[in-house]
């Protein structure tokens, strides 16, 4: 395929809904605010042709497709902090007890006729934060080069890490330097027998792939944003090239 043929990308999360509550003396004050930290990852992409859709978990419970049709009007899907609850019980589902497709399972059919799937790391990615991510065990494990570990998995590092290139043969490693900016933290996962290490921290994945039947996938453990994800990750000049050349691997382009 030609290097700057367009490639589809489909990212899922990187948003949350906080609640706050405060008091005045007397009176309490209730607010509620929007957060997105999808821009880092998005913009890196599109400078280089790649199209993306973002999809946030406020809509992904009921908008993400239903079809594996739809799903591969997609190249790659990135899954960023987004538990597989929202996948799992749409409103019909939940509230309405009506039988929907098991949005997990049209994933792994998208991977195994040729797509691409990355994970990225975060509190509510692999297993997440007190567990509440709930991969492990599920379709997307399967498909993952990594095996997921069945209780909280976070490694939180706040004085912070600089993980290592293993693998710089690799195309997704083309170029990207050995040592890495400091990260915050990543989720402890295993690499399974004929995986490929890219990226480690203390014999932990931070970067790992693989191919599954027709398609490919790999599993990114740290954050490609604040909170895991420091600034100077983030305006890391190689930031952008690792992502591109990670999406672009997915979809056989290099």
């Amino acid at each position: 395929m030609a290097e700057k043929e367009e490639v589809r990308t489909l990212i899922v999360g990187e948003d949350m809904v906080v609640y706050g509550a405060g008091m005045k003396g007397f009176d309490p004050l209730y607010m509620v605010r929007y957060d997105t930290e999808v821009s880092y990852l998005k913009e890196a992409l599109e400078k280089n042709n790649i199209k993306v859709t973002h999809l946030p978990c406020l809509r992904a419970c009921d908008e993400f497709p239903y079809s594996i049709e739809k799903l591969k009007q997609f190249d790659v899907l990135v899954l960023s902090d987004v538990g597989s609850n929202t996948l799992l019980l749409p409103s019909d589902v939940f509230l309405r007890s009506l039988s929907r497709p098991n949005r997990l399972e049209l994933i792994k059919s998208f991977v195994s006729d040729g797509g691409g799937l990355i994970m990225v790391g975060g509190y509510m990615s692999f297993q997440g934060i007190y567990g509440r991510a709930r991969y492990q065990g599920t379709q997307i494990e399967e498909i993952l080069p990594v095996s997921i570990k069945e209780v909280d998995d976070r490694v939180e590092l706040p004085e912070g890490c600089h993980p290592r290139t293993v693998n710089r043969d690799h195309p997704v490693m083309k170029g990207i330097p050995d040592e890495w900016p400091m990260l915050l933290g990543y989720n402890k996962t295993f690499l399974k027998d004929g995986a490929e290490l890219l990226v480690e921290f203390r014999g932990d994945p931070i970067a790992a792939a693989w191919e599954y039947e027709k398609g490919r996938t790999m599993a990114f453990t740290s954050d490609c944003a604040p909170h895991w994800g420091t600034r100077e990750f983030l305006n890391w000049t190689y930031y952008p090239t690792f992502w591109i050349q990670a999406v672009r691997w997915l979809t056989h382009r290099i």
